[in-house]
């Protein structure tokens, strides 16, 4: 058997012990946007209609959405981009009548037919609405602006938020005395699409009853990175 010296194992046992070292790094956030000029629309319209029955206020509403999708074709818009996005057919109660019970009486029937629009030639937005209009649509339930094409402005947007994530990292570390290092990890969170923002009016021909303002929209990245530090 192998004896170790008492007095080398007590200095074996009394070393020092050092701890690995830390990475050293900074985590920042960074933010990018651009502003830019919508050239879509979707706007969403319906058809609302009345009948003593239930068939009668279902027909007279089709015919009314028949109309309506029809000179949305001719006024240019494709099938692709016409999508219904809500039938509804409820009784209309009336509130003064009351049956043997003494409850509200059914007066008819209400049926409802909402499409959702888009239009990728604003120059025609507001032609669209009024020519629907003219065809029989009676609500209007909101107009979204877009682009077609969203990639050349958040790609914009996400060089400028690595842009400016670098800018902080570099005056935190400079702050505190030391080198900013490579990039070590990289997140981002979805980009958003925010609006309107004060900007261009839509052009309207003299012929076109409904006036339309696309402004601006602001396209906004967020990206989180973390540096090294040396």
């Amino acid at each position: 058997m192998r004896f170790i010296p008492v007095l080398a194992l007590i200095s074996v046992l009394s070393a020092p012990v050092f701890a690995e070292e830390l990475p050293r790094f900074v985590s920042v956030t960074g933010e990018g946007s651009v502003l830019v000029t919508p050239d879509m629309a979707t706007i969403s319209v319906g058809v609302e209609t009345q009948g003593e029955t239930a068939g009668a206020a279902l027909r007279a509403n089709s015919e009314a959405m028949s109309a309506v999708i029809s000179v949305l074709k001719t006024a240019g818009i494709d099938e692709k981009d016409i999508q219904t996005q809500a039938i509804n057919l409820n009784p209309v109660w009336d509130q003064i009548k009351v049956n043997d019970q003494g409850g509200p009486i059914i007066s008819g029937y209400a049926a409802s037919n909402i499409v959702g629009i888009r239009v990728r030639d604003l120059a025609t937005l507001g032609d669209v609405l009024d020519k629907v209009s003219a065809a029989g649509a009676n609500t209007f339930n909101g107009i979204s602006f877009g682009l077609i094409d969203p990639k050349p402005a958040t790609d914009a947007a996400r060089r400028a938020a690595v842009a400016d994530a670098r800018t902080r990292a570099e005056l935190y570390v400079a702050a505190a005395g030391v080198v900013l290092g490579e990039v070590i990890s990289m997140s981002e969170t979805p980009v958003s699409f925010g609006g309107p923002m004060p900007g261009a009016m839509l052009r309207m021909e003299s012929d076109m009853a409904v006036p339309v303002a696309s402004g601006e929209m602001n396209v906004t990245a967020q990206v989180g990175v973390v540096f090294a530090v040396e």
